[in-house]
C-alpha cells in the first residue's frame, strides 16, 4: 500500500469525525506528533504520527496550492 503524503498547512480528510461534525482537519504541526485542528470549530488535537496516518483518509487541500508564485 502506498504511503500517503501530507505536509504543513494541508487539509485532510479523517476517518473519523470530531464530536462538532466536521471530519476536515488543518495540519499545524509536523513532528514525532502531529497536530491537527478541526477547520469547523478550531479545536487542536496532538496525535501520535502512527495513529494520525492510521486515521488519515485523503488529503483534500495542500498548502502548496493555496500558495501565489511570487511576483518580483
Amino acid at each position: 500500500m502506498e504511503r500517503k503524503t501530507f505536509e504543513l498547512g494541508d487539509v485532510v480528510l479523517m476517518k473519523k469525525q470530531h464530536p462538532c461534525g466536521a471530519n476536515e482537519m488543518e495540519i499545524i504541526r509536523m513532528g514525532m506528533d502531529i497536530r491537527i485542528k478541526c477547520v469547523k470549530c478550531k479545536h487542536s488535537i496532538l496525535l501520535p504520527r502512527a495513529k494520525f496516518e492510521k486515521s488519515l483518509k485523503k488529503v483534500l487541500r495542500s498548502a502548496e496550492a493555496g500558495k501565489l508564485p511570487d511576483s518580483e
